[in-house]
């Protein structure tokens, strides 16, 4: 009965039969293999079946018993014994294998009425009897004819009397139909033998329960109570997981503390079935409950159990007590799964605990888990936020090696880091990434994208990718319309600005960054007085502002010189908490009140140590606009008394400049001069500027002459100065400038420089041409220019790209082609990157920039314009052709080279070389090594390269060999590259002899064999099952190479296939302390079985 009791128990959660496994019966010398066939649950058979076990009379001559050495007396049994014991342990076997759903018999001692009764029941072999198994077909038949439809007790007749109680719970236990099962019961409860078990109502209890018929297992339980059967903790357990599985969650809870309260002990997985059923509706507070009393009453939590608690821990945000309950788990020995990994990541996430989620990332590795596609976007995002792009990458890339299936998300973020990184066009080939792959659903990654065209100043693409998103029918968010009003405020488009803005305002108070943009647009264009409108409008609305929309309004206000109206914002923005110590609002506050005597205003309102900048430039803006120069000039005494005052005056007339304000300036330059002021050297270049733009040369030389004198004149007023000549239309003073500068012993900067050289070769001057004042019209101007170019190029003067572009300009329009080139390379050897401007002469820079199209454009562009382009130029394309595996247009490159008259030097044939090499045309390569020593260039250690490569990819040994051997002779130096050519090859054909004299022969020049050699060599030993060879080899390098992946896996199966098993064991040991992964793709003698 206790036997039976624990096989109730182990299988009330599930009725699935599973699969038998049929084991092969033992060879004996002395007969055929038999063949034993299982019967699963699915088929009542009774009949008997041979096995191997069948017993002999031991007379059969064809079938000698074996010789013993130590001969033993014979069993009177003719060895009878020894086949019933070993059939039993088969048989034990047997069983232990079929799991809880076993169908093999125990095999336990009969006495002789027994084993007649078992033989007649036609037992051997079965689980069930002969009788048995007819009752359960018998019932079971029942299930085709429909309620009422036949009545239990004429159907089981026959067997009345027949089963005993074990037989009845069997035949009970063993039907799938609830009605069935019913039936049987109320029949199995008339009998005899029955007498009330919990055993009996706990299988009912089960039947009842996988099909839902709560109610009538309630009904059950209950008549088992009233039957003074004491429920267990399986029969509990079974009413505890109906609930359960069909989402009876309030009944469960209830009955579970009846349970409780009768002091019974729940097994764990009872516990796990609640808990997961509580937590597939997002009960997670009653998980935890559950958890706790389970913990509260011993029962030992397993796997399933920990990573349901986690995951409720986490969703109810309790971060202590998850990550306590996981180094629980670790310490217990269960290894998480990645959900739970996953989980915490995201939660540490989440709780900004970079570091956390990062060791956890590390733990999981380590773990040799693979992380999900939304463990990868937590880390994604956690980078992103992070701004550590870098390793976001990383990550994205170990994704695609692992094969992790990037979603949406995952695309989303990557083309936002792109964004960011400023590698838009790998962003744009994400987003069309995304789309070919079916996975563009979500409105964020549209106006991600959207996000980045507008980083990239393209807001037409920006445009065109929101209006994708609307005809696809997606859903327009707010975000969608604020994105879509910075496409049109950045386009400038009003009309369709203002409709966006209203659609926003429709969903919402509209939000200050985008008043902010709308209102900047305004001001933008010069729609003053549309601005003022706007800013009535969200102040009636009552917008949140923010500072940056404060100071915006602001700035409306002082420009139109809207006095009274600054003041009252100055005092709302003064009532606000979050501006109370706002450095912009002290200053303004300050340049108001300044002859105010106040005793409420705030000593920190008063204090002017640190003024805003933005706020003193709006502050006289206010002023100048109202025309009240006597308040300017007090702020500017109050700035003047300040240290750093005056900068901030030469930054304030520096904007006003930038945005064309010319009177405001010229008025603040007026009152500084007036107080008597030395100008620092910005204010005066911007002045100069303004008063060039102005074409009031006279009052720009009036400015110059005050500070020309002083030793702390700078650079940049020099430079300011001539281009007021040079806008001017007085070229020949900007000349002289110049020169009187040079002679004075200042080096002009770059920006001076170009300034000279644009002057004097775009306007026609007059050259001085004798110590008189007599002066005539020359076409000269390009001879001064190019001395200044020389002496720049010859002298110390740190030149940018503008000033190269300016020196090459300059030179194609004095025909001085061949000097443009030079300078071009003098450009590039000072690390000078050139620009746009010098595209029909920069092809190298898109050959460098891997920009092939672009490339040959600029150089389709230059030859169209007539330039006539050097060896540098072709060389430069052919090269990039020939990265671009383009053979054939590389050559008809060369060709035309060739046919231009351009003789090609070492580097145009070595490059040329290296092309046809790749492909492994060596006739061709022969032709241009010949051509190039014609020529009288002398071959280089690279050429050689190129050509040891075109010989080894034609399987060409011989005169691979016979080229490094010839270097050699002529005493051009070796190097590994060019044997390893060899020895690759060698080891790939599976001449792994001659491999070994390459390598013997490199190590006689005296150079060291890399890693690359090393590998090739490991390489071809594994695979054509050099075993013995390999082993030698290793042992011969390891302890002078580096540790190294691939030789070490490659040296462990080497050691394997040999039989070395503890020494495998040791060098597995070491790549494991070394942090060095195995690599399972390896295979000894691949190529053998291949071949």
């Amino acid at each position: 009965m206790d036997s039976l009791n624990l096989n109730f128990k182990s299988t009330f959660l599930t009725n699935i039969p599973l699969p038998i496994p049929l084991f092969p019966s033992h060879k004996s010398p002395s007969s055929a293999k038999p063949k034993t066939t299982i019967h699963s649950s699915s088929s009542f058979s009774s009949s008997v079946t041979p096995d191997p076990w069948s017993l002999s009379d031991g007379n059969d001559p064809t079938k000698p018993k074996p010789r013993s050495k130590n001969s033993k007396n014979p069993l009177s049994d003719d060895n009878a014994r020894r086949i019933i014991k070993a059939k039993a342990q088969y048989l034990s076997q047997l069983r232990k294998n079929q799991g809880s759903r076993a169908q093999t018999p125990k095999w336990i001692k009969r006495t002789p009425e027994q084993m007649v009764k078992y033989l007649q029941d036609d037992r051997n072999g079965h689980l069930y009897g002969r009788h048995v198994v007819a009752a359960i077909k018998q019932v079971r038949a029942l299930a085709v004819r429909g309620e009422g439809g036949y009545d239990m007790r004429e159907v089981m007749a026959s067997f009345v009397g027949k089963l005993s109680f074990r037989e009845m719970c069997v035949v009970l236990k063993e039907q799938k139909g609830w009605r069935q099962a019913r039936d049987f019961f109320s029949w199995m409860k008339l009998q005899l033998s029955y007498h009330p078990s919990v055993i009996v109502y706990t299988i009912v209890l089960r039947i009842y329960g996988q099909v839902g018929k709560i109610k009538m297992s309630e009904e059950t339980f209950l008549e088992m109570l009233e039957a003074g059967c004491e429920p267990d903790e399986v029969a509990c357990g079974t009413m505890i997981c109906t609930y359960a599985k069909w989402g009876r969650h309030k009944a469960m809870l209830s009955f579970f503390s009846a349970v409780q309260e009768r002091g019974i002990i729940l097994t764990a997985a009872v516990f796990n079935f609640m808990m997961s059923s509580l937590q597939k509706k997002s009960l997670h507070g009653k998980v935890i409950e559950i958890w706790r009393q389970m913990v509260d009453k011993g029962v030992a939590p397993n796997h399933f159990t920990y990573t349901v608690v986690i995951s409720s821990l986490v969703k109810e945000g309790l971060l202590e007590e998850a990550f306590g309950t996981f180094s629980e788990m670790k310490i217990f020995g269960f290894v998480p799964e990645e959900v739970t990994y996953s989980l915490l990541i995201n939660l540490s996430n989440k709780n900004g605990n970079r570091e956390e989620a990062l060791r956890l990332y590390e733990d999981m590795r380590s773990q040799k888990i693979v992380p999900s596609n939304y463990t990868c976007a937590s880390l994604l995002a956690l980078y992103y936020k992070n701004e550590d792009y870098s390793k976001a990458l990383s990550l994205f890339s170990e994704m695609e090696r692992k094969k992790i299936a990037a979603d949406e998300v995952i695309y989303g973020l990557l083309i936002r880091i792109y964004g960011k990184l400023g590698l838009y066009a790998d962003a744009q080939k994400t987003f069309e990434e995304t789309e070919q792959l079916g996975l563009l659903s979500d409105e964020k990654t549209y106006l991600a994208m959207a996000q980045v065209h507008l980083n990239s100043g393209n807001v037409e693409k920006a445009v065109k990718i929101i209006e994708l998103m609307k005809s696809r029918n997606i859903w327009f968010s707010r975000f969608a319309y604020i994105v879509l009003l910075q496409c049109y405020v950045m386009k400038e488009d009003l009309n369709s600005a203002q409709v966006t803005f209203e659609a926003l305002s429709k969903t919402g108070l509209p939000d200050s960054g985008s008043c902010n943009d709308l209102l900047n647009l305004y001001i933008r264009l010069g729609l003053m007085e549309k601005a003022r409108d706007f800013i009535a409008q969200i102040r009636k609305d009552k917008v949140d502002f923010d500072e940056e929309l404060y100071k915006t309004v602001l700035r409306v206000y002082c420009k139109e010189g809207m006095l009274r109206d600054t003041e009252h914002l100055l005092e709302e923005m003064c009532t606000d908490q979050s501006f109370k110590y706002n450095r912009f609002i002290l200053t303004c506050f300050r340049a108001m009140h300044n002859q105010i005597e106040d005793d409420q205003l705030d000593k920190k309102v008063l204090a002017f140590d640190h003024p805003d900048t933005m706020a003193i430039e709006l502050m006289l803006s206010l002023y100048l606009a109202d025309e009240n120069l006597m308040k300017t000039e007090e702020i500017l005494k109050l700035l003047l008394q300040t240290a750093g005052g005056l900068s901030i005056v030469g930054q304030v007339i520096n904007k006003f400049i930038r945005e064309g304000d010319a009177l405001k300036a010229e008025t603040l330059t007026g009152l500084l001069i007036k107080l008597g002021c030395r100008l620092q050297g910005a204010t005066v270049a911007s002045l100069i500027s303004l008063f060039a733009k102005q074409r009031k040369l006279k009052k720009a030389q009036e400015v110059f002459s005050a500070v020309a004198d002083s030793s702390t004149c700078e650079k940049s007023i020099y430079n300011s100065m001539i281009d007021a000549y040079a806008k001017c239309g007085r070229p020949e003073e900007a000349y002289l400038l110049y020169k009187q500068v040079a002679e004075k012993g200042h080096d002009m900067n770059a920006v001076g420089i170009s300034i000279v050289v644009n002057a004097l070769t775009n306007i026609v001057i007059l050259v001085p041409i004798s110590i008189s004042n007599n002066s005539s019209p020359s076409a000269g101007k390009h001879r001064e220019a190019e001395n200044i170019i020389c002496e720049s190029l010859e002298g110390s003067s740190e030149l940018d790209t503008v000033a190269y572009n300016t020196f090459i300009k300059a030179m194609l329009g004095a025909g001085k082609l061949h000097f443009a080139s030079s300078i071009y390379d003098r450009m590039l050897s000072s690390g000078i990157s050139p620009s746009i401007q010098t595209y029909n002469t920069m092809i190298s820079v898109y050959g460098r920039g891997r920009k092939l199209d672009r490339a040959v454009e600029m150089f389709n562009t230059a030859r169209s314009l007539g330039l006539c382009l050097d060896e540098k130029a072709y060389t430069n394309l052919i090269n990039y052709y020939g990265k671009a595996g383009k053979r054939h247009e590389a050559s008809q490159l060369f060709t035309k080279m060739l046919e231009e008259g351009i003789k090609p030097g070492m580097v145009s044939y070595n490059i040329m070389i290296n092309v046809y090499a790749t492909a492994g045309l060596y006739h061709e390569v022969n032709e241009l090594f010949q051509a190039m020593q014609r020529d009288g260039c002398l071959p280089d250690s690279f050429t050689y390269l190129s050509l040891v490569r075109a010989y080894t990819e034609s399987l060409k040994y011989s005169e691979a060999e016979e080229t490094i051997d010839s270097m050699q002779k002529r005493g051009i130096p070796t190097s590994c590259a060019h044997f390893n050519l060899l020895l690759s090859a060698f080891a790939k054909a599976g001449q792994m002899g001659d491999a070994e004299r390459v390598y013997k022969k490199l190590l006689t020049t005296g150079l060291y064999p890399d890693l690359a050699c090393n590998r090739a060599m490991l390489r071809g030993y594994m695979d054509y099952g050099h075993v013995e060879e390999g082993i030698n080899f290793f042992e011969r390098i390891s302890e002078s190479v580096e540790s190294d992946r691939f030789i070490m896996s490659a040296a462990v199966l080497l050691y394997k296939s040999a039989g070395m098993e503890l020494k495998a064991e040791g060098l597995l040991d070491s790549m494991n302390s070394l942090g060095i992964p195995f690599l399972k793709d390896l295979e000894v003698g691949l190529k053998l079985k291949t071949s």
